[in-house]
């Protein structure tokens, strides 16, 4: 089982024992399934969702590809999908299937990816953790830097090297997060801690 959604904000809830528990917030799904892959024809298996239809066109090419799923009677206009994501799966699914927060229990563990907030150009102080010049025996302005880059031999620096450097805005892929509370006319999940990226941060969220 999967879903796409929105990080909303996070906030705090009480389980059975009375402990204050902090959770996401997460606006997920629902998701139309528009496209499923089989070894037989992709040599993997898949499912290809869409999500957010708020957007106003799409282009050609995926109108076209849209165009191929069969829609409810009471939709007159064409499906357009803001998002649109492939999930590695071995469950059956049919194109044209919605996917909606019901379909998921309390407790399931879920893996969650989302981009990281950016937080620009770092120093190594902070975006490795080094420790930073001694402040006294005649040192001066070292207190944040790096110290050797590396031995006399070779004369250049080694790749990989921990330097200052741009800092966030990665992917980041979180394992094994409860799901705690499930409001399902809203379309909301609560999964236990933090998830990555700002508020309204597009997340992909599978099933363990």
């Amino acid at each position: 089982m999967f879903l796409i959604g929105k990080k909303v904000k996070m906030d705090q809830v009480w389980d059975e024992k009375g402990k204050v528990v902090p959770v996401t917030v997460l606006q997920a799904g629902p998701v139309t399934v528009t496209q499923v892959r089989t070894p037989e024809k992709d040599t993997y298996a898949a499912v290809q969702v869409g999500f957010d239809s708020s957007i106003k066109k799409v282009n050609k090419p995926m109108a076209g590809h849209l165009k191929k799923i069969p829609q409810p009677t009471t939709q007159n206009s064409p499906l357009k999908f803001r998002y649109i994501h492939e999930f590695r799966t071995q469950d059956a699914y049919e194109v044209g299937k919605i996917v909606t927060v019901s379909e998921f229990q309390t407790g399931d563990k879920l893996r969650i990816t989302g981009i990281e907030k950016g937080r620009g150009f770092q120093g190594v102080v902070k975006r490795h953790g080094f420790h930073g010049g001694p402040k006294t025996h005649g040192q001066k302005n070292r207190h944040r830097a790096p110290g050797s880059l590396g031995a006399t031999a070779p004369q250049r620096v080694m790749p990989n090297k921990p330097m200052a450097g741009r800092m966030g805005n990665e992917t980041v892929t979180l394992r094994n997060i409860p799901i705690v509370q499930i409001d399902a006319e809203k379309n909301l999940l609560y999964v236990k801690g933090g998830v990555p990226g700002n508020k309204r941060t597009v997340v992909y969220i599978q099933k363990m």
